[in-house]
């Protein structure tokens, strides 16, 4: 089989705007046939990070490339497609004027352009609004006719910045079941989301950044597997059987007859539930769940920042 270079791979990559440092080191590999998740609080330099790897601006140091070529090689532009967050799309356009002049900047041929434009108005649910002018559009259709655009010209690589930051629950779901689709058929997915539920259904692997940095690059599932979330309703607590939790549970939270138990090894649970059941605690309901990539986040990330 022969080799195929990475559809992102930074290593280093740090970009200053005077005494600021937006990004501090962005080093990570995106593998072919991927969804990948790129996760930080506000202010972490997501936004940048994402102009750097479309050449959009240039970094201060470090070394990025997509397919194996520099990031400021023109010609690798045409295999990727992009969805900004603040997009500001031609609203005097009909959506088929709009896709037919981006079709135009890719150098679509025509007959290409004719069949692709109404297939992707269907994809996106807006084959009605084919003749309607962009100005004409709510937030959540600018938001698709967006998704179309990026789509265009069938990219290897799609980089979408919060595609359904303006959408239902409806268009939500049409984006993950089109994200679906573009890993089946090898498509490569670039995701930045604030809405960590659909990253957690939606990604293979995420990376976490923090002041510029990313501080952990790992897939969903050694993520979300081991570490498990308790939920335990009890009397009678004190604490010194709160204090003896401590050697079983990597945290424990107290409100009143509610305790809140983080665990590394769902082996423990029955070894609680007797322990607290030996030590006179009336046990009332006892809650295993798995933790969310939500309360992963804040552990990761903390409390100092949001999405």
């Amino acid at each position: 089989m022969p080799f195929t270079a990475p559809p992102i791979e930074t290593r280093n990559l740090c970009k200053e705007f005077g005494d600021k440092v937006a990004v501090a080191d962005l080093t990570l590999t995106v593998e072919p046939g991927e969804v990948f998740g790129f996760l930080g609080p506000n202010g972490a330099g997501k936004t940048t990070a994402v102009k750097m790897l479309l050449n959009l601006i240039s970094p201060t140091s470090g070394e990025g490339r997509l397919f194996g070529a520099p990031l400021d090689d023109p010609g690798i532009r045409a295999r990727v497609g992009f969805l900004p967050e603040h997009f500001r799309f031609h609203d005097w356009l009909r959506a088929d004027e709009f896709l037919a002049l981006h079709a135009d900047l890719y150098h679509m041929p025509h007959d290409q352009t004719r069949q692709r434009i109404p297939e992707l108005l269907d994809l996106v649910g807006l084959t009605a609004h084919t003749n309607k002018k962009l100005r004409e559009f709510s937030k959540g259709m600018l938001q698709r006719i967006g998704l179309a655009q990026a789509l265009l010209n069938k990219p290897e690589l799609v980089i979408l910045d919060e595609p359904t930051s303006g959408l239902d629950p409806v268009g939500r779901r049409l984006v993950r079941d089109i994200i679906r689709d573009l890993r089946q058929h090898g498509t490569t997915v670039f995701l930045n989301s604030h809405f960590l539920s659909e990253v957690e259904i939606t990604c293979d692997r995420v990376a976490f950044i923090k002041h510029g940095k990313v501080i952990r690059t790992s897939t969903l599932n050694e993520l979300m597997v081991g570490e498990l979330s308790v939920e335990v309703r009890a009397h009678n607590l004190n604490s010194e059987i709160i204090s003896g939790l401590h050697r079983w549970c990597g945290e424990v939270r107290v409100d009143g007859e509610n305790l809140s138990l983080t665990l590394l090894v769902e082996a423990n649970l029955a070894t609680i539930n007797r322990y607290l059941v030996e030590q006179g605690v009336e046990v009332y309901s006892f809650s295993p769940q798995q933790v969310s990539l939500e309360d992963l986040f804040i552990q990761i990330i903390g409390t100092d920042g949001e999405l």
